[in-house]
């Protein structure tokens, strides 16, 4: 077998850097190294991984098709590395993890003191993104474990209900529904009409607003699309709109007075958090044990973490 990981590795630094000299600096490796590692590459498969514009190297259909297949070999090497060492359970050295905005912002911070307090002080890598982007992440191996708060459409994923998370919503003192529920509840046939504070597509905080107030309204009329539950928060604070939004994120402004819950006629509206991994990946005990710390939160630890 001629192809290696080290060939794999460059090709994959190629692909993130956008061209041989970048991916040289991220691997500390000289640029002609790199290059020559590349060409090997592609004469060994026959085929041309890039195309050239200029000195970028954009990825073509043959790049792109050996991207995930590479990510799971150097993710499997790497974990066959450290799976031996029984003691890499107790720290968090080495692991990627993605969580979705609402989980990365208001809860992630406040489990991963808890697990570093317990286990090590080391921090791991954080990627905050929207539920779409963090289960494609996971997906081809990008990061080693999602907590996501929308529903996970990435076949290759293993899915873990992990929370339930309550949404509420709010707008501020001064908007006319909040004049309104002043006297009474507010009723579908007037949030139908309302201005809806939205997350951007492909959020899972937007799935599940949708999912939890479509049935009943039928439609939400836009009157915004902001990529993150704060935009949002402080959208309706300026009396642009109502919002559907988890309690958690909302908690600190609602204690001001500067956005109010809106008492409605409506049902409990809650939705779930996940966990998920890449069903082929190998879990190495420091991994399984963050995410026995994650679902053992849920019995410990979720009524703390609200701010």
């Amino acid at each position: 077998m001629r192809l290696t990981l080290r060939q794999l590795q460059i090709f994959l630094a190629v692909c993130d850097g956008g061209s041989t000299s970048a991916a040289a600096q991220a691997i500390a490796l000289s640029q002609s190294a790199t290059s020559a590692a590349l060409n090997e590459l592609e004469q060994l498969l026959a085929i041309q991984l890039f195309d050239r514009v200029g000195k970028r190297l954009l990825l073509n259909d043959n790049g792109r098709l050996l991207v995930p297949q590479a990510r799971q070999m150097l993710d499997a090497a790497l974990t066959i590395e450290r799976q031996f060492a029984q003691a890499e359970a107790g720290n968090a050295i080495g692991l990627y993890i993605g969580a979705s905005t609402t989980i990365g912002t208001y809860l992630l911070p406040h489990i991963l003191a808890s697990f570093c307090a317990r286990q090590t002080p080391a921090i791991p890598r954080v990627m905050i993104a929207n539920t779409a982007d963090v289960a494609a992440a996971v997906a081809s191996f990008a990061v080693d474990v999602g907590l996501i708060e929308g529903p996970c459409h990435e076949p290759e994923l293993q899915v873990e209900p992990w929370l339930s998370d309550e949404l509420i919503v709010v707008c501020a003192p001064h908007y006319r529904l909040a004049r309104i529920a002043e006297r009474g509840a507010v009723t579908p046939a007037m949030l139908r009409e309302a201005a809806w504070l939205l997350r951007e597509p492909g959020s899972g905080t937007r799935e599940a607003v949708e999912q939890a107030l479509v049935p009943h309204l039928h439609r939400l009329r836009s009157a915004g699309e902001f990529s993150s539950a704060e935009a949002i928060k402080h959208a309706a604070a300026a009396g642009l709109g109502v919002a559907c939004l988890s309690r958690l994120v909302v908690a600190d402004l609602m204690e001001v007075g500067k956005l109010v819950e809106l008492k409605t006629t409506l049902p409990p509206l809650q939705r779930r958090f996940y966990l998920v991994h890449q069903q082929h990946k190998i879990l190495s005990a420091r991994l399984s044990a963050f995410m026995q710390f994650c679902r053992d939160w849920n019995g410990t630890h979720a009524a703390a973490a609200a701010p």
